[in-house]
């Protein structure tokens, strides 16, 4: 179905259409809007190019899980300008599309038939914005991997433009636009407050909580959040030895620690609730079943992280778009994990 559908807009996208770019040099920021709604959000293009990934044995913070560092070459992408909000997720998660569609009597085309046929969760058993704000602009979170995953399948689907989640070392480069410091404007963490909500900086009326998207200055390409406000999902397994498979004088294309089990996956920013450290462009974040310890279901779902109040996601869309065979092989699109029972809901 997702295949289908991928292939039905391109005949109706004007030629000049940014999001329709088919070269690099074409590639330019474009709104992205939900048809059928007022939503609507900004990817940014990243140039494709090599950086060294991980962080120097001398930086401030480090962790050993960040080395040893090594080349890495990437194709170009877009990036979302900001972390997926509420706004966006809940047309897929809680069915506000469809609802919104319905109520105003819009039509349901061939995009719409494909994004409905896109597995839907369950109803979450509690309000998993933990009453830190829902609408406006505030950053979507207690998602797992999976679910965002699908979100991007749904996305897809209801756009015809490809979207999934960043690889570990695309999210770094894009973090790093360009600079080996250990944040993108430098290595002085007293100028944190400036770029990220983090610890010492997130409290509103006394309680320490996530802010809406976009309200601290961007990295130098551009992108808002990267460093703290919620941390974001990426495609990989996290591996504290990962970066050593890899020879450091070769540059390596796409690395992806591929994942089949649940745990543990890799998060990427650093958070609202966590210090400087861990919103460094190389730190890493890797998922545990804590990060559910509370959901009362039994098994547990896997659509919610109902303790990880931290964590949400970002899209990209890749200049050339894989095909149907690299995104299975790649697991790029939604997969349950192995041992998780899903409890669904197909329209």
């Amino acid at each position: 179905m997702l295949v289908t559908a991928l292939a039905l807009p391109l005949m109706a996208v004007a030629q000049d259409d940014p999001s329709n770019a088919k070269t690099e040099a074409a590639m330019k920021p474009y709104i992205q809007k939900i048809r059928n709604t007022e939503i609507e959000f900004t990817m940014v293009p990243i140039p494709g190019g090599e950086f060294l990934m991980g962080s120097p044995d001398s930086e401030a913070g480090r962790n050993a899980d960040e080395g040893p560092q090594h080349k890495v070459k990437l194709e170009p992408f877009w990036m979302g300008k900001t972390e997926v909000t509420w706004d966006e997720f809940e047309l897929w998660s809680i069915r506000l599309e469809k609802a919104l569609r319905s109520f105003g009597g819009a039509e349901t085309g061939p995009l719409e038939q494909a994004a409905d046929a896109i597995t839907k969760p369950t109803n979450p058993y509690t309000d998993m914005s933990f009453d830190m704000g829902k609408d406006g602009g505030y950053p979507a979170i207690c998602m797992t991997q999976h679910a965002a995953k699908t979100y991007c399948e749904w996305l897809s689907a209801k756009t015809g433009h490809y979207y999934r989640l960043p690889t570990e070392a695309e999210w770094e480069y894009a973090c790093r636009a360009g600079t080996t410091t250990a944040y993108s404007f430098g290595d002085d963490a007293a100028q944190l407050g400036e770029y990220a909500w983090i610890e010492g900086n997130s409290a509103e009326k006394g309680s320490p909580k996530y802010h809406k998207v976009g309200k601290k200055k961007p990295n130098p390409w551009g992108l808002y959040d990267m460093h703290g406000n919620v941390a974001e999902w990426t495609q990989d397994r996290y591996e504290a030895d990962f970066y050593s498979k890899f020879n450091p004088n070769q540059a390596v294309k796409f690395p992806l620690c591929l994942a089949d089990d649940e745990y543990p996956r890799v998060a990427r920013g650093g958070a609202w609730d966590r210090g400087p450290e861990a919103a460094r462009s190389a730190a890493r974040m890797a998922s545990d079943a804590e990060w559910k310890q509370q959901d009362p279901q039994n098994p547990k779902s896997a659509w919610y992280m109902t303790d990880a109040l931290w964590v949400g996601f970002r899209v990209v869309r890749p200049l050339n778009e894989p095909t149907a065979e690299e995104r299975k092989n790649l697991r790029l699109d939604a997969v349950v994990p192995k041992g998780v029972k899903p409890r669904v809901t197909i329209e």
